[in-house]
């Protein structure tokens, strides 16, 4: 069965960061979304592969996903590589999502640029009938780009006021990332300090301040959006 959103993330948490209340909002909505990590996150200074897994396991069903997989590419190597671009492109044929959603493309993480300039070269191959794979051609009616660590004029934005409290569960489930340095032996990083999740939090109301609401989560797409009119509510 399709699903009608894909969201990929580079690490375990980059979904939730950037995505979490827009996947509530549409799993609440009786969409079927799915979501897609790439790699294991086996370099990060806290937690472990399995602590990671089981934590994004926790976190999907929190959100409503139909599923979660991991293509376990290496974690701080990710490039347009022929094995890497197959596997992509085979989880967009095999799951024929309408909607692709990728990180934005400028992000202060190397793994967040790269993987966002591989997705958008992967859904436009699933598309290409001469991509030859075992699985037949898919496109997408779009893709969308969200934000991670870092922000810049949304073409549009989500409103997710309604669905915060479910994205910041879902954060939760990750305490290998996001717990103070000073539990379970975790070391400091910009992730354990305290004013992290209240950065991602202004952010989000910052997006909402833009549209009046008071949580939102912006996204960017390259291409015009074809409206049917200027009245702002159509029937």
């Amino acid at each position: 069965m399709s699903i009608d959103l894909l969201v990929f993330g580079p690490h375990p948490d980059d979904i939730e960061i950037g995505l979490g209340g827009t996947i509530a909002r549409h799993t609440a909505a009786g969409h079927r979304v799915g979501l897609c990590d790439l790699t294991r996150g086996e370099l990060s200074s806290n937690g472990t592969i399995d602590q990671r897994r089981v934590e994004a396991d926790a976190a999907a069903h929190l959100l409503g996903a139909v599923w979660r997989e991991n293509l376990e590419w290496p974690d701080g190597a990710i490039a347009d590589t022929p094995h890497m671009m197959r596997s992509a492109v085979d989880i967009i044929r095999r799951q024929r999502p309408r909607t692709i959603a990728v990180p934005y493309w400028k992000d202060r993480h190397p793994d967040h640029v790269a993987a966002s300039h591989v997705l958008r070269i992967a859904a436009f191959k699933s598309g290409l009938r001469r991509y030859i794979t075992d699985i037949d051609p898919w496109r997408a009616d779009w893709v969308c780009y969200y934000f991670i660590n870092d922000g810049a004029r949304p073409s549009f934005v989500v409103d997710v006021s309604e669905h915060y409290q479910r994205k910041r569960e879902a954060l939760d489930c990750y305490r290998s990332q996001f717990a103070p340095a000073d539990d379970d032996g975790a070391v400091p990083t910009r992730l354990t300090a305290s004013t992290f999740r209240q950065l991602i939090e202004s952010r989000d109301a910052q997006f909402g301040a833009l549209a009046g609401v008071a949580f939102a989560e912006g996204i960017v797409v390259r291409e015009p959006i074809a409206r049917p009119g200027l009245l702002k509510h159509l029937p």
